[in-house]
C-alpha cells in the first residue's frame, strides 16, 4: 500500500499554529477595525476625506514599507524575536491611537502600529514555511490566509459594535487582549532559530526599499487633492527613483535584501502580483464600502460592520477546499476560480449598491468576495513559499504579506482617490447647476465638497437646508464609488488574464517547483562548502 506523505510538521503543531495565527489576527483586526469609525472619526476632527484616507491606509502603509526589511532581518537575527518585539510595540501603538487629540497623532500611531505588524506579521508565514513542509505547509498557509482574512472582514463587526456604546477611540483598543496573549504564548511555544539564514541583511537595500513604498503609497492618496499635485508628483518621483535604486542594487549585491533570480520565477512573481489584486481588492471595497453603508444608506456602525460578517463566514468555510484544490489542481485553476467570484462580488456591488440596496445584495456581494478570496488566497501565498529557499523564508513571507497590505494599501488609497476626486467633482457640478449657485459662497462649496462629513456637519448648522444638502452629498458619494467599483473590476479582470497566461498549469507547476528546489539546493550546498 503507498503511504501519502502528509508532510513534516513541528512538535506541538497545532499550539504553535495557534499562536502564529493569533499573532496574525491582532494585526489583521488592527488592520480593518478603522474602516468603519472614519465617519465618526471625520465629524470629531472635521477631516477631509483624503485626511480620512490616510488614517486608513496608515496602518498598511507601515506594514507594507517594512516587512521586506524586517522579514530579512528575521530571517538573519531570528523571527521569534521579531515576533516578540512586534507584539510587545502592538500595544503602545493601539493605545495612542485610541486617546488620540487630533489628525496628526491618530495618523502617527496608526503608521507606528504598522511598524509593529511589520515586525511580527511576516514571522508567523515565514515559520510556517520553515516549521511545515508538503501538503501540511498547504494546510497550515490555508487556515493562516483564511482565518486572516476572515479576521479583516470581522473588524468591522467588532468595531461597529463598540461604538454603539463608546467612542471611536475605542476601535483601536479591541486588540490589546488578544496582544497581551500572542506575546506570551509566542514567548512560550514558539520554536527559535529554525532554518534561519546566516548570510549579512543587506541594511542599504533595506532602508531604499521602505522610501520606495512609502512615497508609492502617499503619492497615490495625494493626486486627487487640490493644491497637493505638486507634492504628489514629488513623491511619485521619489518613488520611482527609489524603486530603480533598489533593483540595482538588488541586482548586484552578494547578500541582497530580494533575490531577483527567485523573484523572476513564474510561480514566485505572478503570484505575487495575483494576490496584491486579490486582498486589495477585498480591503478596497471594505473601505469604500463602511463609508456607503453609513453615509449613504445610514446604517448604524454595527449594522455596517456586520455587513462583512459574510465575507468571513465564506473565507472560513471556502479555505480547505483551496488546499485540496491546491493539491489536485494546481495553483492556476485555484486562483482563476476565485478570481471568478471576486469579478462576481464587484460587478454586483457595482450594479446594485445604490440608495434603494436591500441589505441581502450587499450581504451577497461580500460572501461572492469572501468566496473569491477564500479561494485565492491559499495558492497565493503557497506559490510564494514553494517557490525559495526555506532559509530565505522571510522574503517570501515578506512578500505575501506585501500581498496583503501593498495591495490594501494602494487598492484602498486608489480607490480612495477616485471617491475623492469623484465627490467633489460631482458636488461641484450639483452647485454650478442649482437655481441658487450664486449665493453659494466659496468657502461653504469648499466645505462641501471636503467631505461626506463635512457636508453633514454643514447640514447640522443649516437646518432649513439640511435635506438638500445631504441628498446632494449622497449622490455626490455614490457618483464616487461607482468610480472606484468599475476600477476595481477592471484591476481584477487584467490580474485574471496575467494569471491565465502567465501561470503555469499544474504539471508544469510542479516541475518547476522540484527544479527550483534542486536548484536552491545546489547553492546551499556550494555556500556551506564556501563557508567551511
Amino acid at each position: 500500500m503507498t503511504t501519502v506523505d502528509k508532510g513534516s510538521v513541528p512538535a506541538r503543531a497545532g499550539l504553535v499554529l495557534f499562536v502564529l495565527i493569533l499573532v496574525a489576527a491582532v494585526a489583521n483586526l488592527n488592520l480593518a477595525v478603522a474602516n468603519v469609525a472614519l465617519p465618526e472619526i471625520g465629524r470629531d476632527f472635521d477631516a477631509s476625506q483624503t485626511q480620512l484616507n490616510l488614517i486608513a491606509v496608515a496602518y498598511s502603509l507601515g506594514l507594507a514599507a517594512s516587512v521586506l526589511y524586517l522579514g530579512a532581518l528575521g530571517d538573519r537575527y531570528g523571527r521569534k524575536m521579531l515576533l516578540v518585539l512586534g507584539m510587545a510595540l502592538s500595544m503602545p501603538a493601539c493605545v495612542i491611537a485610541g486617546f488620540a487629540p487630533n489628525f496628526e497623532v491618530l495618523f502617527g500611531a496608526r503608521l507606528l502600529g504598522g511598524l509593529s505588524a511589520g515586525l511580527a506579521y511576516p514571522t508567523t508565514l515565514a515559520l510556517i514555511t520553515a516549521l511545515w513542509s508538503g501538503p501540511a505547509r498547504t494546510k497550515a498557509i490555508a487556515l493562516w490566509s483564511a482565518l486572516g482574512g476572515a479576521l479583516s472582514a470581522l473588524g468591522p463587526l467588532l468595531s461597529g459594535a463598540l461604538l454603539e456604546v463608546f467612542p471611536w477611540g475605542s476601535v483601536f483598543l479591541v486588540s490589546l487582549p488578544l496582544a497581551l496573549a500572542a506575546l506570551v504564548l509566542a514567548a512560550m511555544l514558539v520554536p527559535a532559530h529554525v532554518n534561519e539564514s546566516t548570510d549579512p541583511v543587506d541594511n542599504l537595500g533595506g532602508m531604499v526599499s521602505v522610501l520606495f513604498i512609502a512615497a508609492l503609497v502617499l503619492s497615490i492618496n495625494f493626486a486627487p487633492v487640490d493644491g497637493m499635485g505638486t507634492m504628489a508628483i514629488g513623491l511619485g518621483l521619489i518613488a520611482l527613483a527609489a524603486g530603480t535604486v533598489f533593483v540595482i542594487r538588488q541586482s548586484r549585491a552578494k547578500y541582497p535584501l530580494y533575490d531577483l533570480r527567485v523573484a523572476k520565477r513564474r510561480t514566485f512573481w505572478v503570484a505575487a502580483l495575483a494576490g496584491i489584486i486579490v486582498f486589495g481588492s477585498l480591503m478596497g471595497v471594505i473601505f469604500v464600502g463602511q463609508q456607503f453603508l453609513q453615509n449613504v444608506l445610514g446604517y448604524s456602525t454595527l449594522a455596517a460592520g456586520a455587513s462583512t460578517l459574510p465575507a468571513a463566514i465564506a473565507m472560513v468555510i471556502v479555505a480547505p477546499q483551496s488546499a485540496k484544490l491546491v493539491e489536485s489542481h494546481g495553483s492556476r485553476f485555484t486562483l482563476l476560480l476565485g478570481y471568478l467570484f471576486i469579478v462576481l462580488g464587484l460587478v454586483l456591488a457595482w450594479a446594485t449598491w445604490k440608495e434603494d440596496v436591500s441589505f441581502l445584495l450587499v450581504a451577497l456581494s461580500y460572501v461572492l468576495l469572501g468566496v473569491g478570496v477564500g479561494f485565492a488566497g491559499t495558492p497565493a501565498s503557497r506559490s510564494l513559499t514553494g517557490a525559495v529557499p526555506v532559509d530565505r523564508a522571510g522574503m517570501a513571507s515578506g512578500t505575501a504579506d506585501l500581498q496583503r497590505d501593498l495591495g490594501g494599501a494602494i487598492m484602498q488609497s486608489a480607490l480612495g482617490a477616485l471617491l475623492t476626486a469623484g465627490y467633489a467633482a460631482s458636488l461641484t457640478n450639483q452647485i454650478a447647476s442649482a437655481p441658487n449657485s450664486d449665493q453659494i459662497s466659496e468657502q461653504t462649496q469648499a466645505v462641501l465638497t471636503k467631505s461626506f462629513s463635512s457636508a453633514a456637519d454643514l447640514a447640522e448648522r443649516y437646518p432649513q437646508y439640511s435635506d438638500q444638502i445631504i441628498e446632494a452629498a449622497r449622490q455626490a458619494f455614490l457618483d464616487g464609488d461607482q468610480k472606484s467599483y468599475a476600477a476595481a473590476i477592471v484591476v481584477v479582470l487584467a490580474g485574471a488574464v496575467l494569471v491565465f497566461f502567465a501561470f503555469p498549469r499544474h504539471d508544469e507547476e510542479k516541475q518547476l517547483l522540484a527544479q527550483y528546489a534542486s536548484i536552491d539546493a545546489g547553492r546551499s550546498k556550494t555556500s556551506d562548502q564556501e563557508a567551511g
